[in-house]
């Protein structure tokens, strides 16, 4: 108890957590950019696509049922078994291209092993938080995670470019298996609160669908996830999109896109750091709502942007911004879940945030063809107002604060 206790950043035991989360998620950067390049040098940009969507798809319809998994057989043990078997495949595809040329359907077939691994891997390392500390410290735990997050899409792909100069396609793909060795010899190292879950006896439909109607009748929850699906709907992928359409219409070039970028995941990282270290977040859920309308408000701002300084600003709002109801939406989902149904429930919101961006990358095309990116942002702008009319209207979330719950709240009563 005195381990729970102590403030997360402080806390080695989630230190260990965080530093297998940051090599896994650095292992995915230089793994898809590993991935984009040996499919863009065997077949073209058209193939390239064709292999990325390999494994987004599997990702998103398994992605439910990876949080199933989680629950019905402890996501310690999940997230570490789909850790290595991630690593095995990735150290032998990189034996593989070091042989020999690798074919686009050899990758499409990576990209779809990896895919299936990946939706069981998410969920199960995303309920681990409420396991290894208190529920009090979990708003820390998020903007650690956050921290992470921005970590490894700067250095991942700096990474990526110099392995890919270095060895090619063959020497990316050994960085990645390396990473995720990390990732897996320091989770085993992690420490759980609660013993592992057994079996359960009833079938995983069963268990799929228990978990889909706790979220539906819990009070705070099925806003909650809804607010999160909303707030994410844009920032899973799109937004990087639209930022570079923008760049293009107005002239920016790629380098004033990579500025307005880096302005966005400087704000989310100052906004993670500062979580980190704040010892409570009064009044989350009105706090929650207050952000995701400056979000709003940062968006259309965005993409009436007359320069690019005003751009780069209004950049890294967002950043801030969207970065902080990350953090809250994060900590409120696991502090109010019930630990049976953390997996499922993970699953829902990872579904909502990155398994389903794949299927909005179309629009943004079509409406910045037809209507110009200002139409694309001020969009995203609408939708972040909606996710925070939701958060206002609802009493659970507008009173809701991040404190250890009662039996009451665990249930959703």
């Amino acid at each position: 108890m005195a381990a729970a206790a102590r403030p997360a950043h402080q806390d080695v035991n989630v230190l260990r957590w965080l530093s297998a989360y940051t090599a896994s998620v650095t292992g995915d950067v230089v793994y898809f950019l590993a991935l984009s390049w040996a499919a863009t040098r065997s077949g073209g940009p058209s193939q390239a696509g064709m292999v990325v969507a390999a494994g987004a798809l599997p990702r998103a319809v398994l992605m439910l049922g990876g949080g199933v998994v989680a629950d019905r057989f402890g996501p310690r043990r999940v997230a570490v078994v789909s850790d290595a078997v991630r690593c095995a495949v990735i150290l032998a595809v990189a034996v593989a291209v070091m042989s020999a040329s690798p074919g686009v359907w050899l990758l499409v077939a990576v990209a779809l092993v990896f895919g299936v691994v990946d939706a069981v891997f998410m969920p199960a390392v995303g309920a681990l938080p409420p396991r290894i500390t208190s529920p009090e410290q979990l708003a820390r735990v998020q903007g650690m995670r956050g921290l992470s997050i921005r970590l490894s899409n700067a250095v991942g792909p700096l990474l990526a470019g110099s392995v890919l100069a270095i060895g090619g396609a063959a020497g990316a793909f050994t960085a990645a298996g390396v990473l995720f060795a990390v990732s897996l010899v320091v989770l085993l190292t992690v420490r759980i609160a609660t013993p592992s879950e057994v079996p359960r006896r009833t079938s995983a439909w069963r268990e799929l669908g228990d978990g889909l109607s706790y979220v539906r009748r819990h009070r705070m929850l099925a806003p909650l996830v809804m607010v999160i699906g909303l707030s994410e709907m844009c920032f899973g992928g799109p937004v990087a999109t639209g930022l570079v359409l923008l760049a293009d219409e107005r002239g920016w070039g790629a380098s004033g896109m990579g500025w307005v970028a880096s302005a966005f995941s400087v704000g989310g990282a100052a906004t993670g750091l500062l979580l980190t270290v704040s010892p409570r977040i009064p009044r989350a859920g009105l706090v929650m709502s207050a952000a995701l309308l400056a979000t709003s408000v940062g968006a259309v701002a965005l993409g009436r942007a007359p320069s690019l300084p005003v751009a780069v600003m209004f950049g890294a709002l967002m950043g801030l911004t969207s970065g902080f109801t990350t953090v809250v939406t994060g900590a409120l989902l696991q502090t109010e879940t019930d630990p049976r149904y953390l997996g499922r429930v993970t699953s829902v919101t990872t579904l909502c945030t990155l398994g389903l961006a794949p299927a909005l990358f179309p629009a943004v095309g079509v409406t910045v063809s037809l209507w110009g990116a200002g139409a694309f942002f001020a969009g995203c702008g609408a939708i972040c107002l909606l996710a925070a009319a939701l958060g206002l209207a609802v009493p659970a979330l507008r009173r809701a604060e991040l404190q250890p719950p009662g039996p009451a709240a665990r249930s959703g009563q």
